[in-house]
């Protein structure tokens, strides 16, 4: 009986924004990481106000969002294959307790007054490792945690965690700082990582079937990177996170010397300022699925990105305390857009068996344009000014919404990644490891829709090189027109039967359009060869 039937036909009532927190592990580890993000917040608003002590030069101030940031764009992508081929709960384990012992670290330097500036950008760098292998697989546990049906409200709410961590993080840390001094702050950073191991380690998971052997780790990677080559909406994301995040790095990466050189303020001044832009980014979680009813993903992304090169202008030229927390406001609330946005291209653009690692590099490509560019402006105002580097950003984030001309987030709107039946490969006593495998398929196809055929089955070389294809090819047979041969070689048998458990929905359609090409009563013929021993 379906949902649709249950009931007496009755229509299944849709899930509130609320219902994920119904499941109880889903509920603590929400709640804990709210806990942890807010302790990490905290973390980074000391962090940086230590360094203007220890060393005010915008080089040595911007490299601590740098250092920050490096560390996604190194480890994201190792950190995703991990989430995909071992337990996800042990792995969040270990980087949990990483992150424990480098807090705790800091806390300790601080306190004995050993804490220097290149130590300190090596805390930076190492407590951002640990979140790098944190961040994939807590993205991808989520399905496990949550009914199916629960999965977007779930997604959203961890989205408004991470905004309430944002406004409270910051003000709290910029009123501790000021009574305490960065020590204690980093104490409390520890202090709320604790929570979430507890919840992970009283979180009982499911033994999964797995019908294949787990893939390598090395192979893994490679399928990864593979599939974001043949995944045009993905690569539209990753251009345009460039585009947006190398020049937002700026307002970030210098908001902490604006705050003290231009502003004269203290931690807590500089925490209120942090507070208005994390309050911006609630609001716009909350506003957002009204916009986009209204707006594409396109004008969203370009209005947004429009609205925080304005308040990088504002950064670089209002002197009035209370005026510029009021543009910060709108600088949370572009930032939460934008990010959003793309955060829901990257989703969409990946299919559930390689999910973690495209979304690890799209991480990696966010962190490395934050990276690189709080380096670059960082550099840049300490050869020249403020308020000229800002001016600079600013500009440059205008040109690059041009890049919304070209590369389009609302491109393939019906494209469904989800898994769908496939038939099996055929029965065979070969090793997995026998390879390379070479596939063919013949399609018999009237003389005159030769070319209209050629033009649909380019699309079936994305299919197959996602799925983990070293080369793709089509081919007429001179003497019988109409007699194409698609061929493509995996590298192992292991590899084509992971084939068969990747086709999705959208792989299905364009097989389908494929097909109707073909004539005749049989199907087309399929060959498996592979190279001898």
């Amino acid at each position: 009986m379906t949902d649709g039937e249950a009931g007496g036909g009755a229509a299944p009532v849709p899930p509130s924004s609320w219902s994920p927190l119904r499941q109880r592990v889903f509920r603590m580890l929400w709640i804990a990481t709210v806990a942890s993000n807010i302790g990490s917040w905290m973390s980074d608003v000391g962090t940086s106000w230590m360094m203007l002590t220890l060393n005010s030069d915008p080089l040595m101030v911007a490299m601590v969002q740098a250092a920050g940031s490096l560390p996604m764009f190194l480890f994201a992508l190792p950190s995703g294959v991990m989430a995909d081929i071992v337990d996800r709960r042990k792995y969040l384990l270990f980087s949990q307790l990483w992150v424990l012992a480098v807090a705790v670290t800091m806390a300790l330097l601080a306190l004995s007054g050993h804490m220097t500036p290149h130590l300190l950008l090596a805390a930076a760098f190492l407590l951002s490792t640990g979140a790098a292998m944190s961040s994939p697989p807590f993205q991808a546990i989520v399905p496990d945690l949550v009914p199916r049906a629960d999965l977007a409200p779930a997604i959203a709410l961890n989205s408004l965690g991470i905004n309430i961590s944002r406004a409270i993080g910051p003000a709290l840390g910029g009123l501790i700082l000021s009574f305490s001094g960065p020590a204690v702050v980093f104490l409390l950073n520890a202090l709320s990582v604790v929570g979430v191991i507890l919840v992970l380690l009283r979180w009982k998971t499911d033994t999964a079937v797995q019908r294949l052997p787990p893939e390598h780790f090395f192979s893994a990677m490679r399928v990864g990177l593979r599939y974001v080559h043949a995944a045009p909406v993905l690569r539209t994301v990753l251009v345009r996170a460039v585009a947006f995040f190398l020049f937002g790095s700026a307002g970030w990466a210098l908001l902490p010397l604006v705050a003290q050189r231009e502003l004269g303020l203290g931690p807590g001044g500089y925490g209120v300022l942090l507070a208005a832009i994390g309050i911006g980014a609630v609001c716009g979680a909350i506003l957002l699925p009204g916009l986009r009813k209204k707006l594409t993903p396109d004008s969203l992304t370009v209005l947004a990105s429009l609205l925080f090169a304005l308040s990088m202008l504002a950064l670089a030229f209002i002197r009035h305390f209370w005026w510029l927390a009021g543009m910060q406001f709108f600088t949370g609330f572009a930032w939460i857009a934008v990010l959003s946005t793309l955060n829901v291209g990257a989703q969409r653009s990946a299919a559930r068996w390689v999910k973690a690692r495209a979304l690890a590099v799209y991480l990696t490509v966010f962190f490395g344009s934050m990276t690189a560019g709080s380096a670059i402006w960082g550099k840049l105002a300490s050869q020249m000014t403020l308020s000229t580097s800002l001016t600079i950003a600013a500009i440059g984030m205008v040109l690059g919404t041009a890049t919304a001309l070209r590369w389009r987030l609302n491109q393939d709107p019906d494209l469904n990644l989800e898994p769908t039946d496939h038939p099996p490969a055929p029965e065979s006593a070969i090793e997995h490891d026998r390879g390379p495998v070479m596939v063919s398929v013949e399609y018999l196809v009237e003389p005159g829709e030769v070319a209209a055929f050629m033009r649909a089955i380019q699309e079936m070389r994305r299919v197959r090189r996602r799925g983990g294809a070293l080369t793709w090819a089509v081919y007429e047979d001179i003497r019988f027109p109409g007699k194409c041969v698609e061929v493509f070689v995996v590298g192992s048998w292991l590899e084509h039967l992971r084939q068969h458990e990747r086709h999705t929905v959208n792989d299905k359609r364009i097989q389908d359009r494929v097909r109707a090409y073909h004539q005749g009563e049989q199907p087309p013929v399929v060959r498996h060869l592979v190279a001898p021993e």
